[in-house]
């Protein structure tokens, strides 16, 4: 009886686990991302993949929604509506951002979009406000929802009025 009971002791707390691991998983990135299993994201400019898994996603959309969000909804970008976060833009920046490491380095030392002074529309990100694991999940989702994500990053200026 003992070992029956042991079993099914086993079984629920697997379940609970198992639980645990989907609830960390945004809605967003499993299905508008369609991200569960692994992916592989652009590490730099010389194409170095880096394999990242649908709960750091998870964990860089949290952080984007708390530390973006005020200025770029959806991706747009309100305080300079001509640029966003679209992939075409990212792509079109002085250097392009097409990468983790171009993202964070923008995060670190933020230069205009033509690349011609630093800027400060995004505000300095000091290494202290988030270590470079996490400052990794935030770019990750940024290029991955720029990637795939319909309507993300549209110009605002283009949108028809409400």
């Amino acid at each position: 009886m003992k070992t029956v009971a042991a079993f099914f002791l086993a079984i629920v707390l697997l379940l609970q686990c198992a639980a645990q691991a989907v609830a960390k998983l945004d809605n967003y990135v499993v299905h508008y991302l369609h991200v569960r299993d692994p992916i592989q994201l652009p590490l730099d400019a010389q194409g170095t993949m880096v394999t990242v898994t649908a709960e750091e996603l998870s964990d860089g959309k949290r952080l984007f929604e708390s530390n973006c969000i005020n200025c770029h909804v959806g991706g747009a970008t309100l305080p300079n509506p001509t640029v966003t976060l679209s992939m075409d833009d990212l792509a079109g920046a002085n250097p392009p951002r097409t990468n983790l490491t171009a993202l964070m380095e923008f995060q670190r030392e933020p230069i205009a979009y033509d690349g011609s002074e630093e800027s400060f529309e995004c505000r300095k990100v000091p290494d202290a406000w988030m270590d470079d694991i996490t400052l990794l999940k935030l770019e990750a989702f940024i290029l991955k929802a720029a990637e795939v994500a319909p309507g993300w990053g549209p110009n605002i200026l283009d949108m028809p009025p409400l």
